[in-house]
């Protein structure tokens, strides 16, 4: 999709009323629910952090969205994709300011060139006990992207129109800190199989989007 037209949709979705759950419970995990209703008091304690769905122009001006393969480490969220973002700190003033600010760190796009069209549902990690807050923005020049080398292993550049399309979905066998082998909704972007609450914002995205296209 021209970047200039998906400019023109963004215009369509900043208000509307978000898919929320009926979006995300599509790519949720059987393990999910259970896991949700035993922690009721650590979701109170719950670390909060913002994270970015980054929508530009590639150089043949259609519309890409950015994300990142995390590194391998000792962690619950190793060698997994995202969206850049992290937790909220000190020097953070809100969760958007969070997720610009990682986003400069993690893949090098310059603040003062995001432009943010709105908050989109939250969603609660259980592994790590984070409360993430996604937003959704733009970028309208393509960025000259620089990944952080100690924490993203490598930088996925998806095609919206490869995103959008339904052949992506898919179920996928996942060892987990919960289950060594349980069956996931998931997507397939670029090679890579992206579960658990990365998907569940896709998800979220693609239903706000799609009706619009």
């Amino acid at each position: 999709m021209n970047f200039d037209e998906f400019l023109k949709l963004t215009s369509k979705v900043k208000n509307i009323k978000l898919p929320a759950e009926s979006a995300h419970f599509k790519m949720v995990p059987p393990f999910r629910r259970d896991l949700i209703k035993k922690q009721k008091e650590a979701i109170k304690k719950a670390k909060r952090a913002g994270v970015l769905a980054l929508f530009y122009p590639n150089i043949n001006k259609q519309t890409e969205l950015v994300l990142i393969l995390r590194k391998t480490y000792e962690g619950v969220h190793s060698a997994q994709v995202a969206f850049p973002g992290g937790k909220l700190e000190k020097q953070d003033v809100s969760l958007e300011a969070a997720a610009l600010r990682e986003t400069f760190e993690e893949v090098g796009v310059p603040i003062a060139t995001i432009e943010i069209i709105r908050k989109l549902s939250q969603v609660y990690i259980p592994p790590s006990n984070f409360y993430v807050q996604p937003f959704l923005g733009v970028a309208k020049r393509t960025p000259i992207f620089k990944k952080q080398d100690d924490e993203v292993e490598s930088i996925i550049k998806v095609n919206l129109q490869h995103f959008l399309d339904d052949s992506i979905l898919i179920t996928k066998k996942i060892s987990t800190s919960y289950s060594a082998d349980v069956e996931v909704p998931a997507f397939k972007l670029n090679g890579h199989i992206v579960w658990g609450a990365t998907a569940m914002m896709l998800s979220e995205i693609k239903d706000l989007l799609k009706p619009y296209i």
